[in-house]
């Protein structure tokens, strides 16, 4: 059987090892524009310095020679021909397939604002490369502006702190991180990097890119008409599914990218997907497991992604940790809406509807994770426990009966 995994990240790499495990003789390609394995969450630890590559990696030492891979890194696919069941890379190579697993994640967004693609001192954020071409700049310049607010522009704020430089955050939502986190739970991040000397604009966007003669952006005009100069602007304003490869391929694709189903497969036989290449839930859990779903089924093992809450975020920017799980505001009245805080930082919130937990946020104080994990994963109906939300242990609902249903 000869394997060949596109994309050498999350779900690429987890994808090749469960290969291996379940099929020890196969050959193995993986095949990647990447020539290193490093996690792109930490990437802003790299620039602070707190870590080298070596420190980036997510898998052991030599994991390539270990599980008998053959890796073409600094390489990429530009078509896949179904039928003949190859992939033609970007230097004309021709790799035959079996199975394949597409995961070759995504890319930065670059909203159609004139100037930004050929500004030589604007950079997307999303790989090794983009990290270190930031690094490299930010040393000759004194004001950096990042369009978007999400984990990506947090993490990059994040990594730039300790250079000093004047930093400006420009957002079109009203609050930061707004995917994960309502306005409560943003504003502690909020208040901790204006403490840091970021200057933050919300509900604003870019109306125009000031260029010299160059081509290099001077100064940015925001929508309220406000003039902030920037030297460097980095884009993490969103991202897209890398699927242009797909083009004239048959592999169905929609306007977020690669559509599979619970198990991986895509609408081609043999032939599989996982990750942000998907263009849904981009998180680095999700991608793992879809990677190992993905190909637990390319080796005969049948396996579905069955994830209790694909929205799962955690993150611990300025020592401030938080997690947060599905929805973050209600989405109707309907919804119950349960908060606990007190003036030591720490801050909950559950959202619930007939006994389903819909989503949560957790800050400070992250020990209800647990419990609140469990009630989600086992489906527990929150409203037959007769304590308060908040006080709930797994006494209250680790009785189950022969039929395996709960007592309360």
């Amino acid at each position: 059987m000869k394997y060949v995994v596109l994309g050498a990240s999350a779900s690429g790499v987890n994808g090749a090892r469960q290969l291996r495990n379940l099929d020890k003789e196969a050959e193995i390609t993986l095949i990647s524009k990447d020539d290193k394995i490093y996690s792109r969450c930490i990437l802003h630890h790299y620039m602070e310095g707190i870590r080298d590559v070596k420190k980036l990696e997510f898998v052991e030492d030599d994991f390539i020679n270990k599980n008998n891979i053959e890796w073409i890194r600094g390489n990429e696919a530009t078509k896949i021909d179904v039928d003949s069941k190859e992939v033609v890379l970007l230097d004309g190579k021709i790799v035959k397939f079996d199975k394949l697993l597409i995961a070759t994640g995504s890319n930065t967004f670059f909203p159609p604002i004139p100037n930004l693609r050929t500004a030589p001192n604007a950079i997307g954020f999303r790989n090794f490369d983009d990290c270190e071409k930031v690094m490299e700049l930010s040393k000759k310049c004194d004001n950096i502006v990042i369009m978007g607010a999400g984990l990506i522009g947090i993490d990059v704020i994040s990594g730039l702190l300790h250079t000093g430089k004047n930093i400006a955050l420009v957002e079109m939502k009203d609050h930061m991180l707004s995917i994960q986190l309502d306005k409560r739970a943003a504003s502690a991040y909020e208040k901790g990097f204006e403490s840091k000397g970021v200057k933050q604009y919300y509900e604003k966007g870019i109306k125009e890119l000031i260029v010299d003669e160059e081509g290099k952006i001077t100064d940015i005009l925001l929508t309220n008409g406000e003039k902030i100069p920037c030297d460097l602007l980095v884009v993490a304003a969103g991202v897209r599914a890398n699927v242009g490869f797909l083009e004239g391929s048959g592999i169905e694709k929609d306007k977020f990218g690669l559509i599979i189903d619970a198990s991986g497969k895509t609408n081609c036989e043999d032939i599989y997907g996982a990750g942000d290449v998907t263009g849904r839930n981009p998180i680095w859990p999700t991608a793992v497991k879809e990677g190992i779903i993905a190909a637990s089924n390319m080796a005969g093992v049948k396996s579905e992604m069955t994830d209790f809450f694909a929205s799962k975020s955690t993150m611990n920017f300025l020592g401030i940790p938080t997690m947060s799980l599905g929805i973050n505001e209600p989405a109707d009245e309907t919804y119950t809406v349960e908060i606990e805080s007190d003036d030591n930082g720490n801050y909950k919130k559950v959202i619930h509807k007939d006994g389903r937990i819909y989503g949560a946020i957790l800050q400070g104080d992250l020990s209800y994770a647990g419990i609140l994990t469990q009630l989600i994963r086992a489906k527990i109906d929150v409203s037959k426990v007769k304590k308060p939300i908040f006080k709930i242990d797994y006494s209250d609902f680790f009785n189950i009966k022969e039929n395996f249903e709960f007592t309360y």
